[in-house]
């Protein structure tokens, strides 16, 4: 392909907001498989250690370590995808903070629109005679994490998570298929990814099964809004690494901040859903948009100056 060509293909690419780069990434069924396979494997030790009748210091140590572990396995796994490819890490480290020109209203949006879905559910939860001490701050967390204090998993886990998944995670995805149904596929594979954690004693996602079904059930529910959201943001922050770190480190420091009830959570989703239908349809362009296939395997010669990021 010449350079006029890689031009015009990269400002066609960019004007629906995904960088025509990230078709460098193309190993998607590698990275998806490892990232899960070892994560369960360590996922699933650290849930039958949690569970032995005799919790010694050292049978703690090794259940948190086999957690931690699970949690960076993703991110090594795409370290190691993106060593091997020249031009790829170059291109991660421009990703880990805002591009130019990105909007103030997306950055404000990336740090505010998770506590203020939870607000506003909180809010409309009153009208069906839900407490108000929901807006009241927690003393302390509602569950357990091991080694490490929970408010550190909650700050660690968004930044050790979003590396892999906005490094190479998503990137790799729409190398095959349209942003919408690339999102729609990591909601699956997260859902997936996340359930070990409910086989580990006093773990979030098992504090969530001991609630009830319905409770277990609104977690991947949620998660639909929430993966579709966060691209949003990460393409129209220039595919911020940034911003998707920041996004999730917000949504979970706000769960948890807050005495909110587990009913409440449930309101949040059906808003957070009513947005994300809301959000797609106004930038059709960005979710639907086909993949240029053609540029999987070619290095595409960066434009002059920065490249515009869409409102």
């Amino acid at each position: 392909m010449s350079r006029n060509r890689s031009h015009v293909a990269q400002v066609e690419s960019s004007s629906a907001g995904i960088d025509p780069v990230a078709y460098r990434y193309d190993r998607p069924v590698t990275f998806y498989v490892l990232a899960s396979a070892i994560t369960w494997a360590l996922w699933l030790v650290a849930g039958r250690l949690s569970h032995l009748p005799d919790q010694t210091a050292t049978v703690r140590f090794l259940t948190a370590a086999a957690g931690l572990a699970g949690l960076a396995a993703p991110m090594v796994v795409a370290a190691i995808l993106i060593s091997r490819r020249p031009g790829l890490w170059a291109d991660v480290r421009s990703r880990l903070l805002w591009k130019r020109g990105t909007s103030r209203w997306y950055l404000l949006l990336v740090f505010l629109l998770m506590p203020a879905s939870l607000v506003a559910a909180q809010a409309i939860s009153l009208l069906f005679g839900y407490s108000g001490d929901q807006f009241l701050l927690r003393t302390e967390p509602s569950f357990t994490s091991g080694l490490l204090p929970v408010w550190v998993i909650l700050g660690l886990a968004p930044i050790v998570e979003e590396i892999a998944w906005h490094s190479y995670g998503t990137d790799t995805l729409i190398t095959r298929m349209r942003l919408f149904w690339a999102s729609l596929l990591f909601v699956v594979f997260w859902a997936l990814w996340h359930l070990p954690l409910a086989m580990i004693k006093g773990y979030y996602q098992a504090e969530l099964v001991e609630e009830g079904w319905l409770t277990a059930l609104n977690f991947p529910v949620s998660m639909i809004a929430f993966v579709f959201l966060m691209n949003w943001l990460y393409y129209r922050t220039g595919r911020s690494i940034a911003a998707a770190i920041i996004f999730h480190f917000v949504a979970n420091y706000a769960n948890e901040i807050f005495q909110t009830d587990p009913d409440t959570k449930f309101i949040q989703t059906g808003l957070l859903l009513i947005l994300t239908v809301v959000v797609v349809a106004r930038n059709r362009e960005l979710f639907f948009s086909r993949p240029a296939r053609s540029q999987r395997r070619e290095p595409v010669a960066p434009a002059p100056g920065p490249v515009p990021v869409n409102a």
